[in-house]
């Protein structure tokens, strides 16, 4: 029996706008994923580090605030959680030639972004993974 993702998985979501964070924390949980929210990616990066739960992926904006963006979210987990997926997303057109910078395991999503497709990427991931 193939495993549907999104059954038991729980999705990081790294926004510092709470409508934009609320909004697809709101659409992943309808999904069947367990979502935990950080504002930052310090913050992001303390939740990986806890053992109170086991993150699944990523879905990061590149826009941070703080000392640390996406990217240097990106750079932290290729290094000390190569498992876990990273999805970066972004409403600035710098954005829009980040796919190239970023790995093939670190996909990007332009904002704003349609949740449905956000979610067949999610699931894409965690299922190829």
């Amino acid at each position: 029996m193939q495993h549907q993702a999104g059954a038991n998985e729980t999705i990081l979501i790294v926004e510092d706008e709470p409508v934009i964070r609320l909004n697809i924390a709101d659409y992943l949980r309808v999904q069947g994923f367990r979502v935990v929210e950080a504002t930052s990616a310090v913050e992001a990066i303390a939740i990986m580090q806890s053992d109170v739960v086991k993150v699944d992926l990523v879905f990061s904006d590149v826009q941070t605030p703080g000392d640390m963006d996406g990217f240097g979210l990106s750079h932290w987990l290729r290094v000390n959680r190569p498992d876990v997926p990273l999805i970066l997303t972004s409403a600035y057109a710098m954005a829009f030639e980040t796919e190239a910078i970023v790995d093939q395991r670190r996909p990007f999503v332009a904002k704003p972004y349609d949740e449905q497709h956000v979610v067949c990427r999610i699931r894409s991931l965690l299922t190829n993974h």
